[in-house]
């Protein structure tokens, strides 16, 4: 669970009784910001889907289910007859969205390009639904109106601040940068930093940017 999920479960905790975080890692887990309305559950990979639909409350009891950042990497078919199990029939509804570039200023988004496209050899297939702003992902659910629909995802511009620690932090959580350091290439070398730290201005700075998002939101179709 990142940040921004986390912090996201303690909002939606405002609008719902009970709210359910889960992951994969049992770590990860132990990072969860506590709240009296969220419950974290562990649901391992080797855990089956009956004792996933027990765990989150049984078939047709679940008003809505979110996924941020992280759908493209699911086995989709599997998810996707999960989620239509889980979720509460005609009202539930199943949210997922992402992001896939974030805007700092016209000075620094060349800089931020060029290290996209140096990356992107190293990034896995799946990576591309998030690239393609979602708009390729296979999405079988009935629309919600104005919250995007296969093929025609929901633009979104999510503001934030942020510094410049906090940007290498970010660069350096995603996987296609991993995935060359474990091949022995380093993408973040002193030069790339000395250049994205000039672009930025001064390093103490912290700056309003915008993260580029896509959200589709759907029911189970009935």
């Amino acid at each position: 669970i990142d940040l921004c999920t986390k912090l996201f479960l303690k909002q939606v905790a405002e609008h719902y009784e009970q709210v359910i975080g889960t992951d994969v890692s049992e770590s990860q887990l132990q990072h969860a910001i506590p709240h009296p309305r969220v419950r974290y559950a562990h649901t391992a990979l080797n855990i089956t889907d009956e004792e996933v639909i027990a765990l989150l409350g049984g078939e047709d009891s679940v008003d809505l289910v979110t996924v941020a950042t992280a759908v493209h990497w699911f086995d989709l078919p599997k998810f996707y007859n999960l989620v239509s199990r889980l979720l509460k029939k005609p009202g539930g509804v199943l949210a997922v969205w992402t992001y896939c570039g974030i805007e700092v200023s016209p000075t620094f988004d060349p800089v931020m390009k060029r290290f996209h496209d140096t990356a992107l050899p190293f990034s896995d297939n799946r990576a591309q639904y998030a690239f393609d702003g979602y708009k390729t992902l296979p999405f079988p659910f009935q629309s919600v109106a104005g919250f995007g629909c296969e093929g025609n995802p929901l633009p979104l511009a999510i503001p934030a601040k942020l510094s410049f620690e906090g940007f290498l932090k970010f660069l350096r959580s995603w996987s296609a940068v991993t995935t060359a350091k474990d091949q022995g290439v380093d993408l973040l070398p002193e030069k790339v930093v000395k250049e994205f730290e000039a672009a930025w201005g001064d390093s103490k700075l912290v700056k309003s940017v915008s993260y580029k998002a896509f959200m589709l939101a759907g029911k189970v179709k009935l």
